[in-house]
């Protein structure tokens, strides 16, 4: 168990400091560059600067200081509710309410299994969980994801799953499980054979697997989303990842703003530290895969293949991010390519993933710190040290905490056997866990290749190329209509990329909240959303957080609860059902 323990601490210390070398690679271009300006970081920038900066109150009204701890206690006196004693705040279905036994009334109502219409959260976790907060969306990124949401969730998939494609009746309307064509639950323990790998003999006996129509089409949307970053970036950013490129390959400086002038009065952070740290991290990759090459799966060359999407799409995602503060899911190019090169292996898999892509994550939150410390005019190199310290410490916290949950908590992250209200149902990692089997066990050319049933899917890369060149076209036929410009395809393809887990409640309160704060008091009342727009969004956020540890150490980690109807999150048990004649799944009426 000692062992083991200490791989996981040097697995997940491998990956954060992987990204780490991504980022300061990339550091110059993504922090320095005016252009750069990440939307999310101005938020603590907001928030540091009323923390130290005097400010004089006007007569009858509040400093900044002042309306952060009045947002901060207020968030932290009112999270109790949806968060312990009234949880369907959470995500109010209220249209459930009109018919409790009707399958169509509770699939369109259901804000966490259904279209989620008329559905809305009445809770902070619920609307800044996923997509950030909504404060600090720029209005045309919120635009592009209003957008791409309705055509996802009213439009298309009611569509595939009333005229039943792929069988979509036979399965929830939305769910991130793996079912079998009958819409059992797929049994993954029936084809793993030795070594975690894929049994041949025993898939083709047991069946294929089968997704929910709309889990596949979020794929379907994945390879759009995919295929437009490419071609968006060659027709509208191409000059900035060409001189990014330029910047790290030959050192060729690039024009300062007033922030860079600034920056240089400090000793700046030499290339080579970052070099260094991304170097030895390499190798510790290398060694670890090829010594543990039978328990990992991957060998040596497969991780410097991760190395170098990693540090490809790393600037150009990282521009996107930049520019949007929406960040296109990217995972599905290292699954997708790993599961073809090594099908049957989903340790393999996650393990691609993570060295491809989720080392490009983390670099770009690295990125967003360096821009951070940019604004706050913090010495790079106390920045450095500060962030290698802090990712230490974090991943030793984290390594404890996951295995203090795994040994207290029973049943943790499996829906079936824990309570409906039970905040251990992990949906993230199951999410992660379906991608694996997906990607990984059963790979791609049985899901989505000529083996498969979703093979028709791969015309969404296609779809995805097209999108950006028709926006290009229309911006230069109509160069005066200046919403034309704002069209961004990536982000409007890969607006639902975060679900599942995300669910449409998740999406309908995040934009109702961005569409007030970025259009409507930005708008009419510009000096009080520039004065408090984002000092709020940070007083909500410290204010929930303090709550949900003292609720976690003081109540929920002693499993006391509250059972009563409030407590009953979504109220929709029928959404979750499917519809198909013959499909019988428990607590769902039969179909005749």
């Amino acid at each position: 168990m000692l062992l083991l323990l200490l791989l996981l601490f040097i697995y997940i210390y491998k990956w954060q400091m992987l990204g780490f070398g991504w980022a300061g690679i990339f550091r110059n271009h993504l922090v320095d560059s005016a252009e750069m300006w990440w939307p999310g970081s101005l938020v603590q920038v907001s928030l540091f600067r009323a923390l130290h900066e005097k400010e004089a109150r006007s007569k009858g009204g509040t400093t900044r200081i002042q309306f952060f701890l009045i947002a901060l206690v207020c968030s932290f006196a009112y999270y109790i509710f949806p968060g312990y004693l009234f949880q369907m705040l959470t995500s109010f279905s209220w249209i459930c309410w009109l018919a409790p036994k009707s399958i169509l009334v509770q699939q369109l109502g259901s804000g966490m299994h259904g279209l989620g219409i008329g559905a809305i959260g009445f809770d902070w976790t619920t609307i800044s969980s996923y997509l950030g907060s909504p404060l600090a969306s720029p209005w045309f990124a919120t635009a592009n994801i209003a957008v791409g949401f309705v055509l996802v969730m009213y439009l298309m998939t009611p569509l595939t799953y009333w005229y039943n494609v792929y069988n979509a009746k036979n399965f929830p309307i939305f769910s991130s499980d793996l079912f079998t064509h009958n819409g059992t639950n797929y049994n993954t323990s029936a084809v793993i054979g030795a070594h975690f790998q894929l049994d041949y003999p025993a898939y083709n006996q047991y069946g294929k697997l089968h997704l929910s129509t709309f889990f596949a089409m979020t794929y379907g949307l994945g390879f759009a989303a995919l295929g437009s970053i490419f071609v968006h970036v060659s027709l509208f950013h191409s000059r900035e990842v060409l001189n990014g490129f330029r910047e790290v390959l030959c050192g060729q400086a690039k024009k300062s703003d007033v922030h860079t002038r600034l920056m240089k009065k400090y000793k700046q952070v030499p290339m080579w530290w970052f070099l260094v740290v991304l170097v030895i991290n390499m190798a510790l990759i290398i060694f670890v895969c090829e010594h543990y090459l039978e328990t990992f799966q991957l060998p040596w060359w497969g991780a410097l293949i991760a190395f170098f999407i990693a540090f490809i799409f790393t600037l150009p995602i990282g521009i996107i991010v930049a520019t949007t503060n929406q960040q296109p899911g990217l995972n599905i190019i290292t699954e997708y390519v790993w599961g073809y090169v090594f099908p049957g292996r989903p340790v393999a898999n996650m393990l691609f993933k993570v060295f491809g892509y989720i080392s490009m994550t983390q670099a770009l939150s690295f990125v967003y710190d360096f821009k951070l410390g940019h604004y706050m005019k913090i010495p790079p190199r106390a920045m450095f040290m500060a962030q290698m310290l802090g990712t230490f410490i974090a991943i030793i916290i984290y390594t404890i905490t996951a295995w203090w949950l795994m040994d207290t908590v029973p049943n943790l992250c499996d829906t079936s056997l824990l309570p409906h209200n039970s905040p251990w149902k992990c949906p993230q990692d199951r999410v992660f866990y379906a991608a694996s089997v997906i990607w990984g066990l059963i790979a791609p050319k049985r899901i989505f290749g000529p083996l498969g049933v979703y093979n028709n899917v791969n015309w969404f890369f296609l779809g995805g190329a097209l999108a950006p060149i028709l926006a290009w076209l229309v911006q230069k036929i109509f160069p005066k209509q200046k919403w034309i410009s704002h069209i961004h395809m990536p982000v409007l393809l890969s607006a639902t990329a975060m679900m599942p887990p995300a669910t449409s409640v998740n999406y309908t309160s995040w934009l109702i909240l961005a569409f007030l704060s970025g259009y409507v008091v930005y708008r009419r009342w510009p000096h009080l959303w520039q004065r408090y727009n984002y000092v709020l969004s940070g007083g909500l956020d410290a204010g929930t957080a303090f709550i949900a540890v003292l609720l976690f150490l003081s109540i929920q980690s002693n499993r006391i609860s509250v059972d009563w109807w409030g407590n009953n999150v979504d109220g929709c048990p029928l959404a979750s059902c499917p519809t198909a004649k013959g499909v019988l799944a428990e607590g769902c009426p039969a179909i005749s």
